[in-house]
């Protein structure tokens, strides 16, 4: 098989890499998938997603290990196993993040990622049901829903209720002003799921230059001397190698990218070599530095409808998907997350620092195997949640063993540092603030999770730290960075110190974005396809 660039991974990124750097005939591409196909019902469907946070078909299904910082628990890290990645199964909120990440990011890895490239890059992926403004893009291959024809009434009470509290109407979280309160855009096209394999991937497979494999796990990457030439995988029980006339490029995510990484000698040469795996570089950050977003719900019983009696009940179900087939709108046409903000715990601030989700249902009663997205509680429930945008705790990946079919240990570290801790008992404070405004609290019958009786600050972090899990915004574990010692990747995505080797995906994440990651990993596949084309022409 004769290609230029071989990609891991047809998730967020390496579907838009693969679209990027077939255009116009400019190269030959393969790309691994690890997984199946996306044309499945539960992933077309939007609401369909609860269905798949659990199922090993097109799901990773990690777990992460047990956490001080979570009461010991052990969290469901669910990672996309099919094309579109983590966009197939994804809660489909489009959030770019704060523009001052961006000066994040340009301070450390230079203009290419700074503010300015990245709203430029953002308005060429988008295709904006709002239409375009200095902000929004029109005419893009990403469709990007407006989410405003299937909310629920409870979303107006909500929005009156935050700006009582403090929190001003946001029209666009991805416009001239973040914090407030307003709707989540959604990646959502005609009622159905907008991942990236449907804007990105499906169109580069038209290609004659594009070839994509399913169920081709890789096992390690393959070096002469210190360039990168190939990868080896295996499928259907045979192992294949093959072989990159230009780069490999890793898009496996942030778990599953610093892993290969060390699988193939790339990594803490001692913890390598322990493991009895050859060492081709020391590069001491691959896998360190993972950074996440914690998060938990508030949940109330209500007076009102909500969209657990729409759900929970067979024949609910039956209406509901009904009207879904038919008409694409419905309660199965959206996220659950309809309302959403970004507020500061600390005035002094000079961007929020927590994300709140607003979700007109419940589900406190889980059923076994399935996120109880489509079987909520047997009353009318509401749930407001936060998480933290810029945690100071770090975890790691790294290897169990030498075995490439072994999963990665996860260590989270959650909640590990006094700050973490501090901005969330604020933040959950401001919760019930909200619940306690006049527009939700004539609809409130009682606070069932915490409880009304949690009221003292040790309580309420014991149950913050019960509660909480990841919001599934794993990133900078092979981060951008000048220095070999503490980063994995020079700005232009190569891995430090080898030939033919990139990493495009959330593990490249200088810092950790303010809000949702699907989009800032698309715009990483968006502006690293550009930086490679590049450096080929």
């Amino acid at each position: 098989m004769d290609v230029d660039y071989v990609i891991v991974g047809a998730g967020s990124a390496g579907s838009v890499l693969a679209e990027r750097l077939s255009a116009g005939g400019r190269a030959r591409v393969l790309v691994l998938e690890a997984g199946g196909t996306d044309r499945r019902l539960f992933v077309t469907m939007p609401l369909g997603y609860g269905k798949l946070f659990y199922d090993p078909k097109v799901n990773w299904c990690f777990a992460a290990e047990p956490d001080p910082g979570l009461a010991c628990q052990s969290d469901h890290w669910p990672r996309g196993r099919i094309l579109g990645g983590s966009s197939s199964i994804n809660a489909m909120v489009w959030i770019r993040g704060h523009a001052s990440d961006y000066d994040d990011w340009q301070a450390v890895a230079g203009p290419d990622w700074g503010p300015a490239a990245a709203l430029a890059a953002y308005r060429a992926i988008e295709d904006n049901e709002a239409g375009a403004d200095d902000y929004r893009g029109r005419g893009g291959p990403l469709h990007i829903s407006a989410n405003r024809r299937n909310l629920h009434p409870l979303t107006q009470a909500y929005l009156e209720a935050c700006a009582t509290a403090g929190l001003a109407p946001t029209p666009d979280f991805n416009g001239a002003r973040q914090e407030g309160a307003g709707v989540y855009q959604l990646t959502v096209k005609s009622g159905r799921r907008m991942s990236t394999a449907r804007a990105f991937l499906r169109p580069a497979m038209a290609r004659d230059g594009v070839r994509v494999l399913t169920g081709a796990q890789v096992t390690r990457v393959l070096f002469e001397g210190r360039r990168a030439v190939g990868v080896e995988y295996r499928r259907h029980g045979r192992t294949e190698t093959v072989r990159a006339g230009r780069e490999v490029i890793l898009s496996a995510g942030a778990v599953q990218s610093p892993q290969l990484l060390m699988l193939s000698g790339l990594g803490p040469a001692a913890e390598l070599r322990a493991l009895g795996l050859p060492v081709i570089a020391d590069l001491p950050a691959v896998g360190r530095n993972l950074n996440d977003h914690q998060g938990l719900n508030y949940t109330w019983r209500m007076k009102v409808p909500t969209l657990n009696e729409v759900l929970r009940p067979w024949w609910g179900k039956a209406l509901a998907g009904a009207r879904w087939l038919l008409t694409g709108s419905g309660p199965l046409a959206a996220s659950i997350n309809q309302g959403g903000g970004f507020f500061r715990t600390d005035p002094a601030m000079t961007r929020p620092n927590m994300q709140l989700y607003m979700q007109a249902f419940s589900t406190l009663l889980p059923r076994a195997g399935e996120r109880p997205v489509l079987t909520p509680d047997p009353f009318p429930g509401l749930s407001l949640g936060l998480s933290n945008c810029r945690p100071t705790s770090r975890g790691t990946i790294t290897l169990r063993s030498a075995d490439p079919f072994a999963a990665p240990r996860i260590t989270v570290n959650a909640y590990s540092t006094p700050e973490d801790v501090a901005e969330m008992l604020a933040a959950v404070k401001m919760l019930r603030t909200i619940a306690a405004q006049p527009a939700l609290a004539a609809l409130i019958d009682a606070e069932l999770r915490p409880g009304p009786e949690v009221t003292e600050d040790a309580a309420l972090i014991e149950d913050f730290r019960a509660r909480s899990g990841t919001v599934y915004h794993a990133s900078c574990t092979a981060r951008i960075g000048t220095d070999p010692a503490t980063s994995v990747l020079d700005n232009r995505l190569r891995v430090h110190g080898i030939g033919g080797l990139r990493v495009c995906d959330a593990s490249a994440f200088p810092t950790l974005i303010g809000g949702n990651t699907n989009a800032p990993s698309i715009l990483t596949g968006w502006i690293g396809a550009a930086l490679i084309a590049a450096d080929h022409a």
